[in-house]
């Protein structure tokens, strides 16, 4: 099964997108997070088989997509998402989203209530759901802080950003081998782009809209169906984050652990990830 690559043109947008499988049949969009491209979900996509519609894009202005938002808010982030949504004419729609691309499921989630057939958030905190207070205040989210610093952190990154991102992949990875020599290599470029690499600190720059945001919709009631999936060897307990959710509003919720994963556990365990995706929405593997 070969994976497609076009561009959709949005306002003042192109959107850099990677398909396989079935148009017209139910669809699965992928959303990535930081500091990664399309290409996180690469293999769990190829897991997935060719009955389903399965799309994976580059965030806006990360990558191949080219153009900026005015706000990196994650609202603002699924008001462009749904735009691709509605293009393509993406149908019984599985919304998925691994880090920053989790926030926005969540986000879109509160943006388009009941448009969703299911959703499935990996590996992510949002801002103002708990437990966001105890995760900003580990010692080994410290970057959650430096990456809002205005400036400089793209003074300090740029064109070092493959040994920047590392660090990451060897901290936060179940092995320091979890994510592969080609994918780093991938991510870096993705981001190489001096508006690309502000992009990404941008999302971070946005979490305290974002937690405002959050915190505001609290007493709204999300009926969709979504699977929370988190690395068996992350940080935090599965109880504290399915707790918090269904406090903000996610009345359909479950949550699974993905064995011998860390926090990329798309890129250190695929198959798994597809597995566990593919029994939420019912569907056989490839």
């Amino acid at each position: 099964m070969a994976i497609r690559h076009r561009h959709l043109e949005l306002d003042r947008l192109s959107i850099h997108v990677a398909e396989c499988g079935t148009p017209g049949r139910p669809a699965l969009l992928f959303l990535h997070g930081w500091p990664q491209d399309w290409s996180s979900f690469a293999q769990v996509m190829l897991g997935l088989g060719d009955a389903l519609h399965l799309v994976a894009l580059d965030l806006p202005g990360i990558g191949e997509s080219e153009g900026s938002l005015p706000s990196h808010d994650k609202a603002t982030i699924a008001r462009c998402i749904k735009q691709v949504v509605d293009a393509m004419a993406l149908k019984e729609l599985t919304l998925v989203g691994h880090d920053v691309g989790a926030q926005v499921v969540f986000a879109y989630l509160h943006e388009f209530p009941d448009e969703l057939a299911r959703a499935v958030m990996m590996n992510i905190v949002v801002p103002g759901v708990e437990p966001w207070s105890q995760v900003v205040s580990h010692p080994k989210v410290w970057h959650f802080a430096f990456h809002a610093v205005p400036a400089l952190p793209e003074l300090l990154v740029a064109g070092r950003e493959a040994r920047y991102f590392d660090y990451f992949f060897d901290l936060l990875s179940a092995r320091r081998d979890g994510v592969a020599p080609a994918a780093r290599a991938a991510y870096a470029r993705a981001y190489q782009r001096a508006s690309a690499l502000r992009t990404g600190f941008d999302w971070y720059r946005a979490f305290e809209r974002d937690e405002r945001n959050n915190l505001a919709l609290r007493e709204h009631r999300v009926r969709t169906p979504v699977l929370y999936l988190r690395g068996q060897r992350e940080l935090g307990s599965m109880d504290d984050y399915l707790k918090g959710f269904r406090a903000a509003g996610l009345q359909d919720l479950r949550g699974a652990l993905i064995p011998d994963s860390g926090h990329y556990a798309p890129d250190e365990q695929p198959r798994a990830v597809a597995q566990a995706i593919g029994r939420f929405i019912g569907a056989p593997l490839a």
